[in-house]
């Protein structure tokens, strides 16, 4: 007597391929649980490769009343809820999960095939993922940096790490600095070093709108006081605009017009030796005694130096100068503790010539420092 053939419907076998699919069974499981042959299971999962299309659903087939059929023919009869099954089961994989199918599958079904129907790109199959760099050696070297330029926030810690060879992006940065405690402060107020109110000749702002293409056409000044144990005293600063390099300073006890004197001796002493391309065509600064002083005045106009003074009141008209000067305070003097007017002049000195010049990077420089800008 000839034994009864087994027939199975559809939804019994997208039942029993999306098992499979989905990892809840492997193929041996499935073919004992069923009581069906590896090559049965073989030929269905085949078969569910080459309908899927269908079930998911093609664009462009539209009814009458505007929705895409979605149907699957077996035997002859629309199986709609097998249809169901099958995309519900595709839909639900997750990403990876998908992946690690059409790798699976792809050894004995075309790749293009496989990847149509589980909707996955071929190209995500050989892309590797770099793996993060681990939390803890970052916030180390973050630390030190941290340590060493106690004023930098994360964009100027992102740089220094990139420098260190270290591709780490700057939000990843700002919040490991934040996890670490390390956020900035706001600055502090400061009290007036300008005495505006002389009769001496006044200058118009000459900079407003002025472009700066080359190092040298620009140098801008301006003085701050620094607080000793007993006593205060006095810096004048000469920057040069385009390169935000040091051309000239000063430290000195008192605010007479000896003191920016020295400084801007120093700057045309320093552009002499280097015998630089370009000559300081300008000095921009405020409306101070010192800076409007007649030896002063006179000095600039001996050497040919235009001169020009923000307005009474208006600090921003001078704001590459004010800038500078903030960075001082901030990044040297508040983090020093000088005992004497000596030592202040030899840490600050060293600051100005050695770290702001030579090592201490600008965002406005392409994260480069005065003489790496400089010198290419």
């Amino acid at each position: 007597m000839a034994a009864n053939q087994r027939k199975y419907i559809a939804q019994f076998k997208a039942k029993v391929v999306l098992e499979v699919l989905r990892g809840e069974k492997s193929p041996a499981d499935a073919c004992r649980s069923y009581k069906i042959h590896n090559s049965v299971l073989t030929r269905w999962k085949r078969e569910f490769l080459e309908r899927a299309p269908a079930c998911i659903g093609e664009r462009g087939a539209n009814d009458a009343g505007g929705r895409a059929h979605c149907r699957v023919r077996t035997d002859g009869g629309t199986v709609g809820k097998a249809a169901r099954d099958c995309k519900k089961g595709i839909t639900d994989l997750e990403r990876r999960q998908k992946q690690q199918l059409v790798k699976q599958l792809s050894q004995e079904d075309p790749v293009a095939m496989v990847c149509r129907v589980f909707e996955v790109s071929r190209s995500s199959l050989y892309y590797k993922p770099v793996e993060p760099q681990p939390d803890d050696g970052i916030k180390t070297m973050i630390a030190a940096l941290a340590a060493e330029h106690p004023t930098y926030g994360y964009r100027r810690i992102t740089a220094l790490l990139h420098r260190a060879g270290h591709k780490v992006n700057n939000k990843r940065v700002r919040r490991m600095m934040g996890e670490m405690g390390l956020v900035g402060k706001s600055p502090k107020q400061r009290c007036r070093t300008t005495n505006s109110n002389h009769l001496l000749p006044r200058y118009p702002n000459q900079v407003e709108g002025r472009v700066v293409e080359r190092p040298d056409p620009l140098w801008v000044g301006d003085i701050t006081y620094v607080k000793l144990g007993c006593e205060f005293v006095y810096l004048a600063v000469l920057m040069d605009v385009f390169t935000r390099s040091i051309r000239g300073w000063q430290l000195a006890r008192s605010m007479e017009v000896e003191l920016t004197l020295v400084a801007l001796k120093r700057a045309y002493s320093l552009w002499h030796s280097r015998k630089a391309r370009g000559r300081p065509e300008m000095h921009h600064r405020d409306q101070g005694v010192q800076y409007a002083a007649k030896a002063y005045t006179a000095l600039l106009e001996e050497r040919g130096i235009a001169i020009s003074m923000a307005e009474v009141g208006e600090p921003t008209q001078n704001g590459y100068a004010e800038r500078l000067m903030r960075t001082i305070k901030e990044e040297e003097v508040e983090l020093s503790e000088y005992r004497n007017f000596e030592e202040a002049y030899q840490e600050i000195g060293k600051f100005l010539d050695d770290v702001y010049t030579k090592k201490r990077i600008h965002s406005s420089l392409g994260y480069l420092t005065p003489m790496e800008f400089e010198n290419q």
